[in-house]
């Protein structure tokens, strides 16, 4: 069970939601994870500050998965993310900042995983 939750400082429309929301999909095969599991949050229009600064094109992702993070497919997946927020968005590849959680127990559907 995959979640990426991105807070994003640019606004966004529908489709260029879903175009990161697809890339994204298509991109976590580089973490091993299927994209049928796939959970995606976005929030644009967002304020985030860094070092005291807002900045006006910033991106926060959170990566949480079922189970351990390798840290070289998260080093792979971490380029491809600021690859995409640099393309898509015009959002600097140094103001993309990215978490990864790797989750033992993930609760659905009455029980857990």
């Amino acid at each position: 069970m995959p979640y990426i939750d991105s807070k994003i400082t640019v606004p966004m429309d529908d489709s260029k939601k879903e175009r990161i929301k697809a890339e994204l999909g298509r991109m976590l095969a580089t973490l091993g994870k299927p994209e049928s599991y796939l959970m995606v949050g976005i929030a644009d229009n967002y304020d985030l500050w860094f070092a005291g600064k807002k900045l006006d094109k910033g991106a926060y992702v959170e990566v949480s998965v079922l189970g351990g993070i390798d840290p070289y497919q998260s080093n792979q997946f971490s380029a491809q993310v600021c690859d995409l927020f640099e393309k898509e968005l015009g959002i600097p590849q140094n103001a993309v900042y990215i978490t990864y959680h790797g989750i033992e127990n993930w609760g659905w559907n009455g029980g857990n995983f």
